[in-house]
């Protein structure tokens, strides 16, 4: 997979192979977060071992890289707010992972997102190629919204996107857990919570939610004040593809400088994430640049050798050509 368009530090990246799987978005749980996990995060004891998985970063997560055969994971903390001090700890962390397999491995920083000028220091301290710190993430991976359901289309975050702009590094914007007022708009008596919260989470809510963020940036003017603004989501593009032409005709009378399909082309990139299934696809190649897709394991949640299942269906099916191929990969 080429990620010369997307990640500024391409040439850190030093691939086993001649043609290189590098995966984006997979999982880390850094040491003490689980102190300040939310607690719908119990959510994910239904995958076998999850917890014990998500902190290492040693031969466990290697050798799953190794049976789906990915070069490199990209990697990312999971889901939940946390502090300056917490964001630098976690950063600090996988910066000594990758110093210890820098074949294997690159970094996601993570941002204190409701502080946006720590959240944009934070991001040059992790990015910046100014000094020879060791650091040097490839960009940043953020949850959707803040746990008290704060987005990041309000001025007060355009410190963060001019800095990003200025490292030209994209931002990954994730999905995460339904703010408690939303959780209680869609709270039914007639199901179980823990229904309820799948259905507002991965079962379909916070995809949509991102799709709705998304949008929300777009209609504040952030891709005008930012041209060159980089921003990937993932999950086949979080509803969007599927949506496209509506969400185009109806962002049309909203007096932007760009049109949301100009965005959609140059400033957003579109990942798998753990998606195995070839239909939605179909429709993002028929709408989609082919060399804004990329792929994602989303380790552990997915193992690697599922991803690895899907690619060899994909170039069975014959819905894209070898070079396409490559270039997702």
């Amino acid at each position: 997979m080429s990620l010369s368009t997307v990640v500024a530090a391409y040439s850190l990246i030093r691939p086993v192979t001649t043609k290189p799987i590098i995966t984006l978005e997979e999982h880390f749980l850094s040491r003490g977060a689980e102190a300040h996990l939310d607690p719908r995060n119990e959510n994910f004891k239904a995958i076998p071992g999850i917890f014990e998985l998500l902190p290492e970063l040693g031969p466990r997560r290697i050798t799953d890289m190794d049976a789906g055969q990915v070069t490199m994971q990209v990697i990312s903390h999971t889901l939940g707010d946390l502090s300056p001090a917490e964001c630098r700890e976690y950063n600090n962390q996988l910066a000594e992972a990758v110093r210890f397999h820098p074949d294997r491995f690159a970094g996601f920083a993570d941002l204190p997102m409701y502080e946006p000028q720590e959240a944009a220091k934070e991001l040059h301290r992790t990015c910046s190629r100014e000094k020879d710190d060791g650091m040097k993430f490839v960009s940043a991976l953020v949850d959707s919204h803040t746990k008290s359901g704060l987005y990041y289309d309000d001025p007060e975050f355009d410190v963060l996107w001019k800095e990003a702009t200025n490292l030209d590094v994209p931002i990954y914007i994730h999905p995460t857990w339904a703010s408690e007022q939303v959780f209680t708009a869609y709270k039914s008596p007639h199901l179980p919570e823990n229904v309820t919260t799948s259905i507002l989470a991965f079962g379909f809510g916070w995809h949509s939610d991102v799709a709705v963020h998304i949008m929300r940036l777009y209609a504040a003017g952030v891709f005008d004040r930012f041209p060159k603004l980089k921003i990937i989501i993932g999950h086949m593009g979080e509803m969007i593809p599927y949506m496209l032409q509506r969400i185009q005709q109806v962002s049309s009378q909203w007096g932007k400088e760009r049109s949301f399909r100009e965005v959609w082309d140059t400033n957003l990139w579109l990942a798998t994430s753990g998606n195995w299934a070839l239909d939605p696809l179909a429709c993002i190649l028929r709408n989609t640049k082919h060399d804004r897709i990329m792929y994602i394991v989303d380790y552990p949640f997915a193992k690697s050798l599922y991803g690895l299942k899907w690619l060899e269906e994909l170039e069975e099916s014959v819905m894209v050509s070898k070079e396409e191929l490559e270039g997702i990969r």
